[in-house]
């Protein structure tokens, strides 16, 4: 009787577990009471976080349901899941989450960032690659050298015992980290082949070095960066292959190079950074960038570079407000380069802001002019509510804004208690201000400097009764502005 009693308990346990997990079009809904368990019950789950406004979200939610259905009738393990972020906050908080869409794959626990496109077969395509082996095993010699003759980067893993603690780090990883290829062997011929020993991991490459063992204890996160920062060349050149190893990497200080292909620059160049670039290689990532190419136009801007300096170099740290420094002498040689890195590392750089010149008109007009060297004076000014519009010349939102703007400015310019100003925040920098979106609207109070920024719908009457409520309006209605918006609003770090 205990037998089946506890038999029950069991049963009653996973029905009413299972039962929480409500389903719509094959879609598993998860909220934070139970998107742990569905990803710990199973293997392989594609997660959705979606805005129930976003035009993205409402195109993609037919094919999404289509590739659940797809599966399920495939008798795949695979399941497609979604989470409403607008009502799961904390959980989108959580996992991060910066925009609608977002997806993640989760395989056998671990998150990978989906890669692949929003239509149904390709949904089912993506996800039935990522649920394969993600190590490949390699019995034999020969297959151990076709497997890392085939890759530019192979990452081999020797272990006798593929239960070891050693091999289950390894083979966690391998689960992780799905842009590079993962091979393991337990043979003793393989190990001769390569002459390493039990428990070792070698990083194979086609440049540089050729290969790099791995030394430290095999843990998760030492392993994991080790390859994150060996698994690139040296001197990394930014296209479109390369840039998201780039920006997603570990190292978040880069030395950015600014070379012309046309002019003979990397051939000149690049091989006096390489000795810098052995010496800072865990701290900073030294990356060169062809100026010759359109689609980087907007990266020279975005540092205040022209096309007649390069070559050029700049330090960038990839934070919230993206601080940038230039060095004193220009020069690009293995001296220079060490010189200026090194003192980046020690704190000694002080940190580049852009400035534009200040127009001799800039107060002419109802809505004033803005850069870095009359901010402070006028935004600060404690006997007025200043409203300061962030914007970038590119920006189609601003573009939109931009009337309405004016507007305003017209109907506040006979107003002695307030300022209508904007200023280019992609020409000009502030150290005490950061913005990461475009358009920011911020209003300073006046008394206080108070810094309210406005997240309410961009129209006349809106701006209007931000500014007539002392920043009160329109603070809290972040919902509103990006229903209007969707979720293309363009940010500062998408050069």
């Amino acid at each position: 009787m205990k037998f089946f009693a506890l038999t029950f308990a069991l049963i009653s346990f996973f029905v009413g577990t299972l039962a929480n997990v409500e389903t719509e079009d094959e879609v598993l809904v998860l909220t934070k009471d139970n998107i742990d368990e569905v990803i710990k019950q199973n293997d392989y789950v594609l997660v959705e976080f979606y805005a129930p406004w976003c035009g993205h979200c409402k195109a993609l939610a037919p094919e999404y349901a289509k590739a659940a259905k797809k599966l399920k009738e495939m008798g795949s393990e695979i399941k497609l899941a979604k989470v409403d972020a607008t009502v799961e906050t904390d959980l989108a908080e959580k996992h991060r989450i910066g925009g609608y869409p977002t997806l993640q794959f989760y395989r056998k626990g671990h998150l990978i960032d989906y890669g692949g496109e929003r239509k149904a077969d390709d949904i089912v395509n993506w996800v039935m690659q990522k649920a394969g082996p993600a190590v490949k095993e390699l019995p034999t010699v020969e297959e151990a050298k076709a497997f890392i003759e085939a890759k530019n980067v192979a990452i081999v893993g020797f272990f006798k015992d593929a239960e070891s603690d050693g091999a289950k780090v390894f083979l966690d990883v391998g689960n992780t980290l799905d842009d590079h290829a993962f091979g393991i062997s337990s043979s003793q011929e393989v190990f001769d082949e390569y002459g390493v020993e039990d428990g070792k991991v070698v990083l194979f490459k086609k440049f540089d070095e050729g290969k790099n063992e791995f030394t430290e204890e095999l843990e998760f996160t030492k392993l994991q960066n080790f390859i994150s920062v060996y698994a690139l060349p040296l001197v990394v050149d930014f296209n479109q292959n390369t840039a998201k190893k780039i920006f997603n990497g570990d190292i978040k200080s880069h030395l950015l190079v600014f070379l012309s292909k046309e002019a003979g620059h990397f051939d000149d160049y690049v091989e006096k950074i390489k000795e810098p670039a052995k010496k800072f290689r865990d701290e900073v990532l030294f990356v060169t960038i062809n100026a010759d190419e359109a689609d980087h136009q907007r990266i020279l801007e975005f540092f205040g570079i022209s096309k007649n300096e390069v070559p050029a170099m700049r330090i960038i740290k990839l934070q919230r407000d993206m601080a940038k420094y230039k060095p004193e002498n220009p020069e690009i040689s293995s001296e220079n380069v060490l010189e200026f890195v090194t003192d980046f590392i020690e704190g000694k750089l002080k940190r580049h802001l852009l400035t534009q010149d200040l127009p001799e008109d800039w107060d002419k007009n109802p809505v004033k002019v803005l850069v870095g060297t009359n901010f402070h004076e006028v935004a600060f000014d404690k006997s007025k509510n200043v409203l300061v519009e962030f914007y970038a010349p590119w920006c189609g939102h601003c573009q939109q804004l931009a009337p309405i703007y004016e507007a305003l400015g017209e109907k506040y310019k006979d107003n002695e208690d307030i300022v209508i100003a904007k200023m280019d925040a992609t020409a000009n920098e502030l150290e005490d201000v950061s913005v990461v979106s475009f358009p920011t609207i911020t209003l300073y109070k006046k008394e206080t400097n108070d810094a309210v920024d406005y997240n309410g719908e961009r129209t006349l009457e809106g701006l209007s009764k931000f500014i007539d409520s002392d920043g009160t309006y329109g603070q809290a209605a972040k919902e509103a502005q990006e229903e209007d918006e969707d979720d293309d609003v363009p940010r500062k770090d998408e050069l």
